[in-house]
């Protein structure tokens, strides 16, 4: 992390854990030096996201609560499901708050079954470790109920933060659509009395342009990805999709405008990241959060390029834009409802839209194979791989299932298995 300038007050005031929180550091850095900076023929437009990690548990944590001396709100979030076009809307600032680091796992099992998700002791760890500046900078933290593990873990933060969890219904139909629609009033007006503000159709239209020029950026950086070979590794492509949750959104979408630019140039030139002639594969299944690099890394140490991600943190988050032709309040809410719904996680029955999107993923980028990637005790994920694994097998199209958590100690075993598969695409594409 960049020492250049001293946080240590401004952490000290946020009530971190100091010590915990420097061990912390190290290990982040020391992480990120080896899955990012070690990689060869890196875009030169990396060099700001990279900036962003050394800095975001300092100058951008500094910026929240500088927003915050000025009025200005921070809302916490878990969960692509949450609209951010109502935070902006009202100035509100929303960060992401999932954690993907084996950090305060004791101090969360003590709170939690030992037999839980790996993500939800995360963000519990974290917190309960004090070593997440984040959550300390929110004023208010917005759950959902995608997850029954989450849900309850709510409960146990509301002894910590104010914690509002909105009602996620779990089908597809009119009246489940009348159900999210009012979570999402409901949610707007918490919103407002967060904030002291009032959302108006010309705040909250501003609002939905600037969260959907994002998502625009991040869908030209996956169709920068679909060309052959790719121009960047699929880490570089995760990590730049994990500071979306994170960064300014208006700097975020003009750094990531400017890595597409280098890109298609790269693409032009037939310029690879990894070399010509590595198999292709989409890993789809479970979130990713920041630092969770572990898969990643270990499939394109194997030699296969990961050429774009089924998950949340993937396309799921940014597939869909706002229908940015509303006028009235009553329009965009509407607009908002439907564009919420069409996000296809595993908690939804029935989930055919999510086999299809796979399918439909690993076509368009002519993929050699499908890693789906589920993390430990993940049920709806691990239950849904049964249907993407008949629907990839009827088109005949090779998937890896890999079940992990957040440890370093299976590293082995998955390198081994990802290396066979991996030299079994390789023979397949000769």
């Amino acid at each position: 992390m960049d020492k250049k300038q001293d946080y240590r007050p401004m952490w000290t005031e946020l009530g971190l854990d100091l010590e915990g929180h420097d061990g912390l550091l190290k290990v982040f850095g020391d992480s990120y030096s080896e899955v990012y900076l070690h990689q060869e023929n890196r875009p030169g437009a990396m060099e700001y996201f990279d900036f962003v990690v050394s800095e975001c548990h300092g100058l951008r944590i500094k910026e929240l609560m500088d927003a915050k001396d000025e009025g200005r709100k921070v809302i916490g979030t878990f969960c692509v499901y949450v609209p951010e076009e109502i935070i902006l809307a009202l100035g509100g600032i929303s960060v992401g708050l999932c954690a993907g680091a084996e950090i305060g796992m004791e101090k969360a099992e003590e709170y939690l079954p030992r037999n839980l998700c790996a993500l939800i002791k995360s963000f519990m760890g974290f917190e309960l470790a004090g070593v997440c500046p984040y959550f300390k900078a929110c004023d208010i933290v917005i759950g959902e109920t995608t997850c029954d593990g989450k849900k309850k873990a709510y409960e146990l933060l509301e002894d910590i933060k104010e914690i509002y969890v909105m009602e996620l219904p779990q089908k597809k139909e009119e009246e489940d659509r009348v159900l999210w629609k009012a979570e999402v009033l409901k949610f707007a007006e918490v919103c407002e009395r967060v904030t002291g503000r009032k959302i108006t159709p010309e705040n909250l239209k501003e609002a939905i342009k600037t969260v959907n020029d994002r998502r625009r950026a991040q869908l030209r950086l996956r169709g920068a990805r679909r060309a052959s070979p790719t121009p960047i590794s699929g880490r570089d492509a995760l990590l730049v999709n994990q500071i979306a949750f994170y960064d300014n959104p208006v700097r975020f979408t003009g750094s990531v405008n400017k890595l597409c630019d280098e890109l298609e140039s790269r693409a032009e030139g037939k310029e690879s990241a990894n070399g010509n002639g590595a198999p292709r594969v989409v890993v789809s299944g479970c979130p990713m959060a920041l630092p969770n690099w572990k898969l990643p890394f270990i499939v394109e140490s194997s030699g296969a390029d990961i050429v774009a991600e089924e998950s949340c943190v993937g396309e799921r988050g940014f597939r869909a834009l706002v229908d940015e032709s509303g006028e009235t309040l009553d329009e965009m809410i509407d607009n908002l409802v439907d564009r919420y719904l069409t996000i296809d996680c595993a908690c939804f029955t029935p989930n055919l839209e999510r086999v299809e999107h796979i399918l439909e993923t690993a076509k368009e980028f002519g993929v050699d194979g499908v890693i789906h990637y589920t993390i430990s005790c993940c049920t709806p994920y691990m239950v849904e791989e049964k249907k993407v694994d008949e629907a990839l097998s009827a088109e005949g199209i090779p998937l890896l299932k890999i079940e992990t958590d957040y440890s370093q100690g299976d590293i082995g075993q998955l390198q081994t298995r990802v290396d066979a598969f991996v030299e079994m695409l390789k023979a397949r594409h000769s």
